[in-house]
């Protein structure tokens, strides 16, 4: 199935991933009891933050999230993953977990779990995040800048 004026888009494959994230989601609220906010589980798994949620348990799902995407390429062999620069990345990265602290969460907490609650805070944090998206990628389209290689 494609899009019209997206040819490489591919909607079922991302309402699987959403169904996929839905469901962790869930496992982790249930099984655990906890919001799947990931800046929140990596900040326990690392000792930031003290939290009902093992240590252990906090890495296995943040081990989880890349061995996930490593399954998928192993699955489908079309796929080629490609990375920004390192720096950018690290750059982006230190803005991203500056962001989730001032924010008081990020885009899995307040986007997938916040939203499906109707959270006023978390309606807000979404919004938030969406806008600077949206600029971010029309800034860099309108200088000409390439994120991926």
């Amino acid at each position: 199935m494609t899009l019209p004026g997206f040819p490489d888009a591919t909607p079922l494959a991302g309402l699987g991933g959403g169904i996929l994230i839905g469901l962790a989601a869930a496992l982790m609220l249930l099984g655990v009891g906890r919001i799947a906010g990931v800046s929140g589980i990596a900040s326990r798994a690392t000792g930031i933050s003290d939290s009902s949620l093992r240590k252990s348990s906090a890495w296995i799902f943040l081990l989880g999230l890349p061995f996930g995407a490593l399954v998928v390429i192993a699955a489908i062999d079309r796929l080629e993953p490609s990375f920004a620069n390192p720096m950018l990345l690290a750059v982006a990265g230190l803005l991203v977990g500056a962001g989730t602290r001032l924010g008081s969460g990020c885009t899995s907490g307040h986007g997938v779990c916040g939203m499906s609650r109707l959270s006023p805070r978390s309606l807000v944090a979404t919004a938030t995040f969406m806008a600077f998206g949206i600029a971010t990628v029309a800034t860099m389209n309108a200088l000409g800048l390439k994120v991926l290689p």
